[in-house]
């Protein structure tokens, strides 16, 4: 599987790393996982420099439909995203719809200072929005 995600429950972060071709069932898991184990207020961490998608850009606006409608209905944590520059126009329409939510959001080209910058952002508040 391209994505790996480790879940820190003490630092409330979750880290992602995507690796080769994400498709659409991989990333409806790793949402999938988000929901089921409460992490929507967790700082995020994804590292998508070394990820593709075969994805079309129906199938991207859908994953970002699904992840805003989460946001409109409960608190979500700051988000980190580490992606190589070519890939930044292809997740345009959903970065920018992710960055409607209230949330502490930035993109990077760099996982260094991806992390860095997270881990400086306090987790979301678990209040309801």
């Amino acid at each position: 599987m391209p994505l790996h995600w480790t879940i820190d429950s003490k630092a409330k972060l979750l880290t992602v790393v995507a690796e080769g071709d994400v498709t659409r069932a991989e990333f409806e898991s790793y949402l999938d996982v988000i929901d089921q184990a409460g992490l929507h207020t967790y700082r995020k961490l994804f590292n998508g420099l070394d990820a593709d998608t075969s994805m079309g850009p129906e199938h991207i606006l859908a994953m970002g439909v699904r992840m805003r409608t989460s946001h409109q209905v409960q608190p979500v944590g700051p988000l980190a995203v580490a992606v190589a520059e070519d890939k930044v126009a292809m997740f345009s329409r959903v970065l920018g719809m992710l960055a409607a939510a209230t949330r502490p959001m930035r993109v990077f080209h760099e996982a260094g200072p991806a992390h860095d910058w997270i881990l400086k952002q306090p987790p979301g508040n678990s209040a309801s929005p």
